[in-house]
């Protein structure tokens, strides 16, 4: 009997073993994957972005350094340039949005009016927070 109770435990220990083991890595999986995914996700700054073109392009193009540096500046102006047209489109786009939620108001009732603010709010921190605009 003692020999039977000795497997058992030892059984015991094997699935306890075990299912810690599949809770360890489990959990271990999913916040490796979930700092990828957010990582991932994290947008790098301009200036970082610009550096590792300019390192792709000078390995690939086999480019001296000042030939580096004028690809540098070259993509720096670029980019202030389509920043610069962004900003404009999105106060273009924030106007015409406007202007339909003022069109929207006007054909609303009193008590339509505040149920429609609280949307507008909840629409704009979705946006705000990265969701679908």
């Amino acid at each position: 009997m003692s020999e039977m109770s000795a497997t058992w435990k030892a059984a015991l220990w094997v699935g306890v073993v075990f299912l810690v083991g599949a809770a360890l890595g489990g959990v271990v999986g999913y916040s490796y994957e979930h700092h990828l995914v957010s990582a991932a996700s994290t947008p790098l700054p301009e200036p970082v972005r610009r550096a590792h073109r300019v390192e792709e392009l000078r390995q690939a193009l086999s480019l001296t350094s000042a030939q580096s540096l004028q690809v540098d500046a070259i993509l720096l102006e670029r980019h202030t340039e389509a920043k610069t047209i962004h900003d404009q489109t999105d106060a273009q786009i924030d106007q015409v949005r406007q202007k339909g939620r003022d069109q929207i108001r006007a054909i609303l009732t009193p008590e339509q009016k505040p149920k429609f603010e609280d949307f507008l709010k909840d629409l704009d921190e979705k946006k705000k927070h990265g969701g679908s605009k």
